[in-house]
């Protein structure tokens, strides 16, 4: 079975400077349900039906790493965006149980 590669999602938001030690930058578009996260490490996801509250509560939360690895990392699918705008799918290991 040949499988094409996600397409990341344009966003259509600029994204916010995250102050966070793990987070640089958070962007989020409502309509698509759709978080994109970059890591300090310059690693940068899309995470996909993240409802709105999930967002909120992030920028909220005391610390943003805590909040991500609690409630996020895991929670919903990803994918990995490349400089060279190839996407790679990373499933997350609790929802690939799933299928």
């Amino acid at each position: 079975m040949n499988r094409s590669l996600p397409t990341p999602i344009p966003l259509g938001l600029h994204p916010l400077p995250a102050p966070s030690s793990l987070l640089a930058r958070v962007a989020y578009n409502h309509d698509r349900g759709v978080l994109q996260l970059e890591f300090r490490s310059g690693a940068v996801y899309q995470y996909f039906h993240v409802p709105f509250q999930s967002y909120q509560e992030l920028w909220q939360a005391d610390s943003h790493g805590a909040y991500f690895n609690r409630h996020i990392r895991n929670s919903f699918r990803s994918v990995l965006l490349l400089t060279d705008t190839q996407s790679v799918e990373i499933p997350s290991p609790r929802l690939s149980a799933r299928r």
